[in-house]
């Protein structure tokens, strides 16, 4: 009862929302890059407790299906087939043993899509987290990217006595409607909070990081951290710092003026001044960003930007509450 790897693709692992509460022993959080996608795939699939997807980047894995299961997909649409035949993001699906689910299409938009199934992929908690770490070898599927040969056991796969052509039609039949906040909306600017050390930073650098100036992600970018290449930043004055704790999003300038964003698999401490830190609604849109692209950043209010995640989290409660009959028929 498992998912069979035929092709591992660029970079596929299992991710979840992160590793909480063991940054303090210097355990990277991890977790999804772009979290929108990961858990709108999760309810889409049905469901309701978190699991693991699998986070596929750019060019995704051949998967054979080796019993039968629900799924869905979610973030970059990379052209998904199932035994050859086009499928949809943002739908749950149904896939029998032996079918066979593959990616060709380089995304129009986004890098990064997530592959959720029902019950989830039957993977040990490391440390209360189905995430894999991959620069330490831990979590997910054996600490590491998928390979060929590999084999995921599946926790929930659809019982061989179901009607699965009446349980596609019914669930083919079920209106998604997605609300607009939880939608991959292309924006001009990433909204940033003042970082801790942004009034340390020279006026001429404040100006041209808030005024449009354009960076571009080197492709020395990573699950880790977005180099950017711009305009150097400076301090008014240079000082040593005391490392101090990383989060998702935090935007740290090295000596060099070459900032770096801290993206999922950051460090748990760093000592570079930290001039912005981007808005945690805006964290899916940079997630789906790849090398080359360039970025422009735009200062929000801590009021709009904390307004804008309780949207977004009222967004997937309505849209778990809508999903209740989805769940009513996988059950």
């Amino acid at each position: 009862m498992s998912v069979t790897v035929l092709k591992p693709g660029m970079l596929s692992s299992f991710q979840d929302r992160g590793r909480e509460g063991y940054q303090h022993q210097g355990i990277p959080a991890a977790g999804a890059m772009d979290e929108r996608a990961h858990r709108l795939a999760n309810a889409l699939a049905g469901n309701l407790d978190e699991h693991a997807t699998l986070e596929m980047t750019l060019t995704g894995p051949t998967l054979r299906f080796d019993a039968a299961a629900c799924f869905a997909l979610a973030g970059a649409d990379l052209g998904a087939t199932l035994n050859g035949q086009d499928i949809p993001i943002h739908r749950p699906l149904v896939a029998r043993a032996g079918d066979t689910l593959a990616f060709g299409a380089k995304p129009a938009a986004g890098v990064r899509a997530y592959l959720a199934v029902h019950g989830g992929f039957a993977l040990p908690r490391v440390m209360g987290s189905e995430s894999t770490y991959l620069r330490s070898g831990f979590g997910g599927f054996q600490g590491r990217a998928l390979a060929k040969g590999d084999q995921v056991p599946l926790h929930a796969p659809l019982p061989p006595d179901r009607d699965l052509d009446a349980l596609q039609e019914a669930l083919w039949n079920q209106r998604v409607y997605l609300p607009a906040s939880l939608g991959a909306k292309r924006r001009e600017h990433i909204r940033f909070l003042p970082g801790m050390h942004w009034d340390e930073f020279s006026e001429a650098t404040r100006e041209a990081f808030d005024g449009g100036a354009e960076f571009r992600i080197s492709p020395q970018s990573d699950r880790m951290g977005y180099r950017l290449l711009g305009p150097a930043l400076s301090m008014s004055q240079p000082r040593q710092m005391l490392s101090e704790a990383a989060c998702f999003g935090t935007v740290q300038v090295p000596s060099g003026g070459e900032a770096i964003i801290l993206m999922a698999d950051r460090q748990t401490t760093g000592g570079y001044p930290k001039i912005a830190q981007v808005a945690s609604v805006d964290l899916p849109v940079l997630a789906q960003c790849a090398p080359g692209q360039t970025l422009r950043f735009q200062l929000i209010a801590l009021e709009d930007a904390q307004r804008l995640d309780s949207e977004r989290e009222r967004a997937f409660t309505q849209l778990q509450d809508a999903l209740a009959p989805l769940r009513a028929l996988l059950a």
